[in-house]
């Protein structure tokens, strides 16, 4: 009740930033260590990919009802939730000696990151006001997006140097650090106006929708794309997504809101988002061949995403101005151009070692500048044309398209990759996996193109 009276500090922003780079940080940065944890544990190919991209995918599914739950029980409560789960999944992956702590630690953080995410946006909201506000959710977005483009870096020199498994110790570590920084924030709840309750049919028929897709295309490969097995996934799915859709429109709690989909703009950027954000992809790809095809150490193909951070951390301030001047839809098309760009070239795999170096570590730059003019532009875009009284769940749905493509990003190249590996070899495999993320950029350019108006966001100040 007395939220009103309690103002943020810089120690809650710290906690806070802290808590979102568990996630971003530590758990993305599985993305760089793939040849590392495949040798020490001794695992497939294929269940690393699923481990990888298990993560995001339970963070996806999981994340609009975590932030209506927070509403419900408390944000903080939820973030401190969320950290303890985050200690828990990080101990699993320190303790891993096969498939089993691996896979197990992979989805604990990912109910974490669902917990964490909703929750320390609506802490920020609740806390904070105008100009403070638009400064404490900014230092939210650096510890995201910085935290996904050091990700790389950052896994790779712990990798090299200290052996994978530190990078979950210093995991346990800020997390702790977290929790103790968050400990004066006062409760956070919403007020409770709607008495419906949680669509909990919706959620069991998404989760296993959702997992079906994901062990169909990390898996497919190993089981056999003609197997039983493999087909009773694809039929699961199909099914699952039909009755998911048909029981979901036009009930009053559901899951996800189909009826915000017939807003054009809304459309295009949630699914240019999706897109975009599948193309994480990308790393996973690069970082896996310059290790296996170019004999780089972890730490030397993190290095060459340095220009990634770099640059998404200049152009999202850069992105809002150019939002302000020329609208959405130029800057969302101009950000995509980049990525694709920069995606393409990492292809060039014909290249020889000097010149192919060169090449990743500009198509990282221009990945990253692309990434950073589209955000700020799409995001608004997403949120301007949601109806005030459905933001909330607007804004869970955009934010679970980017936990879900980044999951089926990297599931999808991981395992386009280990296939064309097995028959072709390395070099035909990054080509390959490339490829692919450059169908997903080409995709979220259509949607924005056809989709997004020429005005949106122009002057929608009234």
């Amino acid at each position: 009740m007395m939220e009103t009276t309690y103002k943020g500090t810089n120690k809650m922003i710290i906690g806070i930033v802290f808590g979102v780079l568990t996630f971003w940080l530590f758990a993305q940065a599985m993305v760089n260590v793939v040849p590392a944890v495949q040798s020490d544990l001794g695992v497939s190919s294929g269940t690393l990919n699923i481990a990888i991209s298990l993560s995001a995918l339970f963070s996806g599914i999981f994340i609009v009802a975590a932030g209506g739950l927070a509403d419900k029980i408390g944000r903080k409560k939820m973030t401190n939730i969320g950290l303890i789960l985050s200690i828990i999944g990080s101990l699993c992956l320190v303790l891993a000696n096969g498939s089993t702590l691996l896979i197990i630690g992979r989805i604990i953080q990912g109910f974490s990151a669902a917990c964490i995410m909703p929750a320390s946006i609506g802490l920020m909201k609740a806390y904070f006001e105008g100009a403070e506000r638009q400064r404490a959710l900014s230092y939210w977005s650096i510890g995201s997006w910085g935290g996904s483009g050091v990700c790389s870096l950052f896994g790779g020199a712990i990798a090299t140097y200290m052996g994978w498994k530190w990078i979950f110790i210093f995991s346990i570590i800020i997390a702790i650090l977290a929790l103790w920084l968050l400990k004066d924030t006062p409760e956070s709840k919403a007020k409770q106006t709607d008495k419906s309750k949680f669509d909990v049919g919706g959620l069991i028929i998404f989760i296993i929708t959702m997992l079906a897709l994901n062990i169909f295309i990390t898996q497919g490969a190993e089981i056999g794309w003609t197997n039983w097995i493999t087909i009773v996934l694809l039929a699961v799915t199909v099914i699952g997504a039909i009755i998911f859709i048909k029981v979901e429109n036009g009930k009053s709690n559901a899951l996800i809101d189909f009826g915000l989909f017939k807003n054009a703009p809304y459309t295009g950027a949630t699914v240019s988002n999706f897109l975009l954000n599948a193309i994480a992809g990308t790393l996973v790809v690069a970082n896996t061949y310059v290790q296996e095809g170019r004999g780089f150490t972890s730490f030397q193909s993190g290095m060459l995403s340095i220009g990634y951070l770099i640059a998404v951390l200049a152009m999202i301030r850069v992105g809002e101005k150019i939002l302000q001047k020329v609208g959405a839809k130029k800057p969302m098309l101009w950000g995509t151009v980049l990525t694709l760009i920069g995606v393409g070239v990492m292809g060039l795999t014909f290249l020889p070692d000097v010149a192919y170096t060169v090449v990743v570590f500009i198509g990282f730059a221009l990945f990253g500048l692309g990434l950073g003019i589209y955000a700020t532009p799409s995001t608004d875009t997403a949120v301007s044309n949601a109806p005030d009284d459905k933001i909330g769940a607007a804004s869970g749905i955009y934010k679970m398209a980017s936990s879900l493509g980044s999951a089926f990003g990297v599931a999808i190249s991981a395992t386009v990759y280990a296939m064309i590996a097995a028959k072709s070899g390395v070099d035909a495999a990054a080509t390959g996996g490339i490829i692919a993320n450059v169908i997903f950029g080409v995709i979220a350019l259509l949607s924005i193109i056809f989709m997004v108006p020429n005005n949106a966001g122009k002057s929608d100040v009234k």
